[in-house]
């Protein structure tokens, strides 16, 4: 491996200096809640966990969709070499609870260490990963560059930059080129990032999303049991994954058309909201009950669903959703497969750029896009009317189609163990 172009020097010689301040720094965090207080010595590359003996593929997703994404992915390596063990790193609290529940029998979880010389070092000695396959846009020089060293294959798959980031690279073209060819495999998320990551300098060997293939989002059954007993038959359309801007409209078009009797779910992307968002349901006329306080649902007519990692309830229950970060500019949309999985009917607005997918449900007449003020009432409408089954039967369907074909890049990565 060629000498590191004289930024990432920098950038290394910064990180060394740095890290006598890792520890307070990260128990600043923790006490913010932003860090596991008992497992902080995973941050500085210190294992909390046994290495599974033989072949190790280390696979890293930072946050929450990344994580459940690459999930299946690390199945069907058990699956294809039942000798491979595998380490699945992640970067923040939310995802590591979320991941430790759905681990595949023979895989282990690690927080990701930070991305200094001695932590490196330390976490690529200890867990000596044979491939590293890494998800979307996380790109740790020094680790990239420490497990090469080792004699790792590496990949970055669903591989994406936002125009801030490829600007901020198209700054030091020679670190660009540097790290990306260090990768043995670059699978770009679609067309559009592959260009934008060939203008770095980077090799493309294909298009995969690693939002494709994923299982579907899961349902406590107990839980939803209980929630489905709450809703006493009550017809339910759901709004997934809001932001700012969007609760609004929302709360306005299902105040025009539904029925007394019926219930509209409001899942914001960002709970934090949540005091807000009730604030809006009350101004629109609209009873309301919170789920992060165990509220009845009752008579209400807005659920609040404050909480994380409950999707998959609501998506099963829902008549229909719109699903957020579409409605206003901004957001680039949210994942459309977790709807369709679950065959629930399903519609965005024009703002999903971030989810180019969306084209492929259209055409084949497997949501609906939403470009028109009114459209939103009409949708919820039809869907409290029972009129939408089809359409998430057709999307449900398409999803399955996605999803096989998707999985096929396994066989193609573990090829990389064999060069």
């Amino acid at each position: 491996m060629r000498r590191a172009p004289a930024a990432l020097q920098i950038y290394r010689g910064l990180a060394t200096l740095a890290s006598p301040l890792a520890r307070p720094w990260l128990a600043a965090r923790a006490r913010d809640g932003k860090e596991d207080r008992q497992r902080l010595g995973e941050r500085l590359g210190r294992p909390s966990e046994q290495r599974p003996h033989g072949p190790l593929v280390w696979l890293h997703g930072a946050s929450v969709g990344e994580s459940l994404a690459i999930l299946p992915l690390a199945q069907r390596f058990r699956e294809l070499r039942p000798d491979l063990a595998v380490l699945l790193t992640t970067g923040t609290r939310t995802a590591a609870g979320l991941v430790a529940e759905r681990l595949p029998l023979g895989a282990v979880h690690q927080y990701i260490p930070l991305d200094t010389p001695r932590a490196a070092k330390r976490f690529i000695d200890f867990w000596r990963p044979d491939l590293a396959v890494f998800v979307e846009s996380e790109l740790w020089p020094i680790l990239i560059g420490t497990a090469r060293r080792s004699g790792a294959r590496m990949a970055l798959v669903s591989a994406r930059l936002s125009e801030g980031s490829a600007r901020r690279w198209s700054l030091a073209p020679a670190s660009a080129r540097w790290l990306f060819a260090a990768l043995d495999c670059i699978l770009a998320r679609d067309a559009a990032q592959a260009e934008r990551l060939h203008r770095l300098g980077a090799r493309i060997d294909g298009i995969w999303d690693a939002k494709r293939g994923a299982a579907p989002l899961p349902g406590d059954p107990i839980a939803l049991a209980v929630l489905e007993a709450s809703l006493g038959g009550r017809p339910m359309v759901l709004a997934a994954s809001t932001h700012l801007g969007e609760e609004g409209p929302i709360l306005a078009a299902f105040a025009k058309v539904a029925p007394p009797e019926s219930l509209l779910v409001l899942a914001p992307r960002h709970p934090a909201r949540a005091n807000e968002i009730a604030d809006l349901a009350r101004a629109a006329g609209l009873s309301l009950a919170r789920r992060s306080r165990s509220e009845d649902v009752g008579e209400a007519r807005v659920y609040l669903a404050d909480t994380l990692g409950e999707l998959g309830l609501f998506y099963r229950l829902a008549l229909a959703t719109v699903i957020g970060g579409s409605l206003v500019p901004g957001n680039g949309g949210h994942n459309p497969l977790e709807a369709a999985r679950l065959g629930c009917p399903f519609a965005a607005g024009p703002y999903v750029q971030q989810w180019p997918i969306y084209i492929e449900f259209a055409a084949g007449r497997g949501c609906l896009r939403l470009d028109q003020a009114n459209a939103l009432a009409a949708f919820f409408a039809a869907g409290l009317a029972g009129e939408l089954a089809p359409m998430g039967r057709r999307a449900a369907k398409l999803a399955a189609r996605l999803d096989a074909e998707t999985m096929a890049v396994a066989p193609r990565l573990l090829q990389l163990l064999d060069r």
